[in-house]
């Protein structure tokens, strides 16, 4: 049986040309039309489908985006610095959740759609 190399995340959303933009900007990817694309090749495409209708529930699947450095409230002035990027590209800061003992920090956000995320 053959195994899967490769994936691709597809995001279902109103704009996919501007929701594209968007996650290029957030992970340093290449623009591929209605998609993104890791430049060195290594990350999944992400792709950007138009559907009619809007999003109405919390995701099932979400991306972490992986910036925290460190430990305690090192991890957490990297997480808050990547969110003040993110929210002036159109990204909309929910909530910090602390570290809990199993948990480190993470901060959950929402793309220019409504699209639920973290910055872990």
């Amino acid at each position: 049986m053959a195994s899967v190399r490769t994936i691709q995340v597809t995001f279902d959303c109103a704009d996919p040309a501007r929701l594209a933009h968007f996650w290029c900007a957030v992970l340093g990817y290449e623009s591929q039309g209605s998609a993104c694309v890791d430049p060195a090749g290594v990350g999944p495409r992400l792709y950007f489908q138009r559907v009619p209708e809007e999003k109405v529930v919390k995701n099932r699947l979400h991306l972490d985006v992986r910036v925290g450095t460190g430990l305690g409230e090192e991890r957490v002035a990297a997480l808050e610095a990547e969110c003040a990027r993110l929210v002036a590209l159109g990204a909309r800061r929910l909530h910090l959740l602390r570290a809990d003992g199993v948990n480190e920090s993470c901060l959950v956000m929402q793309d220019i759609e409504g699209n639920e995320f973290c910055l872990d």
